[in-house]
């Protein structure tokens, strides 16, 4: 037994050196070359970040400075659904690495059998008398494929940049989950400040419906005037009535991806007010290491890299060697003796000689596989810096169109009051103060979904950016043969 240990470990010893001296047939991988613009646009000459704010960090919501939106972001980690079907993936494409990985290994299976038989004495051609005997066997048998062409190496490289494209996948979900939280949230509290503005205009049109009714019961004012005050009151409060239908549509949202019965859960409302902050854009080059659906469709362009290569080892011989041994005797007493030793041990080697071009088929479809992954991938930068150069203006130009509807708000302010005058002095129809209250609520109104959009934009720059994830956030890859280690989501 021991002569059949030192024999098979030493032909694997003779498979390692033949390995590891040996080169994988197929392509060296090279990553894609994409064009990236020194500067982004959009840009131009609008204010940038300050010197300490040149990065998002990895909790890049906190930019926002509101604890009621970082204690919602904790617990997408915790209790979001679709990130844990991310991480589930993550693992699955992990052991998926670690099942291929076993083929760098000899396979060792180990058997008992006992068996009774009976030969009959009238046996053709049978040099015995007949009679019955046992049979007990402890086998024991090693394969092993030498990787002489590269083949599970390529393999094992193909799964594992599969399992790094994973982990950039969860990424990627974890930053739009993130993300899409943000916006939700900001689009509520959006409508609570619209929300908030009705009320207090219905206030003030309260107090015009009770002056009008005044000047009417003193016979200075129609009924008309009166109803066009009632009208304009009324108006009003359905729409702040209707802004509760999307604000509770937003609150379940946010429930949902916090992982809680929309049943269950309030969103306090917290009137916007506060302008966004100013997001560090950096430079394009840098998209492609921020950005995890580009090193997820990076990582998948090296995966179908080595695939060329395990094609085009169909095109060499498979070299096995085998081993077997254990014991085997008539007798249960003399099984595991010194007589009782059987043991063979060989290489062995199968070459494809004619399939009809099922091969060629194969490297053909590796290699356009490979041109197929490449393009999406070229396809992703180009997609994210289109995404970076929309909100870089949403955001510019937002900010631009507050400071003139700001004006605009002032200035319809300053006609309604002098509107107003003009109407207590009996100088103009009441006609003329509906007329200015409604441009007035209407100019605020769009005054704060602006103060809306811009936060929302804000937000979805950052998702172009990458948030505050990085490529060395990857599973780094093992020298030789290691196994992936673990990544945490990023964010």
């Amino acid at each position: 037994m021991r002569s059949l240990k030192f024999r098979a470990f030493g032909g694997i010893a003779v498979a390692n050196a033949v390995l590891f001296g040996a080169c994988a047939v197929g392509p060296k991988y090279q990553r894609p070359t994409v064009p990236a613009p020194p500067a982004y646009k959009e840009v131009g000459q609008w204010k940038s970040a300050q010197p300490g704010e040149q990065k998002l960090g990895g909790n890049w919501w906190e930019l926002f400075s509101d604890p009621q939106l970082n204690d919602l972001e904790k617990q997408i980690n915790v209790s979001n659904q679709n990130l844990k079907a991310a991480e589930a993936q993550f693992r699955q494409a992990r052991a998926l690495l670690r099942y291929y990985r076993a083929d760098y290994y000899p396979t060792v299976t180990a058997g008992l059998s006992a068996t009774r038989t009976r030969v009959a004495s009238n046996r053709p051609n049978s040099v015995s008398t007949g009679g019955t005997f046992n049979d007990f066997a402890l086998p024991l048998d090693l394969s092993y494929e030498a990787d002489v062409w590269g083949r599970v190496r390529r393999n094992v490289e193909s799964y594992r940049e599969q399992a790094q494209a994973s982990a950039a996948d969860l990424a990627t979900v974890n930053l739009s989950m993130h993300a899409n939280l943000a916006v939700f949230y900001f689009q509520a509290r959006s409508l609570d400040a619209q929300e908030q503005l009705l009320n207090s205009t219905v206030s003030q049109y309260e107090q015009a419906l009770e002056l009008t009714d005044n000047r009417f019961k003193g016979g200075v004012a129609s009924e008309v005037e009166v109803q066009q005050a009632r009208t304009q009151l009324e108006t009003t409060r359905a729409q702040a009535v209707d802004v509760g239908v999307l604000r509770a549509q937003y609150a379940h949202a946010v429930a949902t991806l916090i992982g809680q019965p929309a049943s269950t859960f309030t969103l306090p409302p917290l009137p916007l007010t506060a302008p966004p902050p100013v997001v560090p854009a950096g430079v394009p080059s840098e998209l492609l290491e921020r950005r995890p659906d580009i090193a997820a469709a990076e990582r998948r362009v090296a995966s179908a890299n080595a695939q060329i290569g395990v094609a085009k080892a169909a095109y060499y011989p498979l070299i096995n060697l085998a081993a077997s041994g254990g014991f085997e005797s008539s007798a249960i007493t003399t099984l595991l003796s010194g007589p009782s030793i059987i043991w063979s041990a060989g290489p062995s080697a199968l070459m494809t000689v004619f399939d009809v071009g099922r091969r060629r088929a194969a490297s053909d479809q590796a290699i356009a596989f490979h041109d197929q992954e490449v393009a999406v991938y070229r396809q992703s930068v180009l997609t994210a810096f289109q995404q970076v150069e929309d909100n870089l203006a949403a955001v510019r130009i937002l900010e631009q169109e507050a400071q003139v509807q700001n004006q605009a708000v002032a200035a319809a302010q300053r006609s309604l009051d002098l509107s107003s005058t003009r109407y207590k002095g009996g100088v103009t129809s009441y006609l003329e103060v509906i007329t200015a209250q409604s441009a007035a609520l209407a100019d605020e109104v769009t005054a704060v979904n602006i103060l809306g959009r811009r936060m929302v934009a804000t937000v979805q720059l950052v998702q172009a950016l990458g948030g505050g994830w990085d490529a060395s956030s990857l599973p780094q890859r093992p020298e030789c043969c290691g196994k992936l280690a673990s990544t945490g989501t990023g964010n």
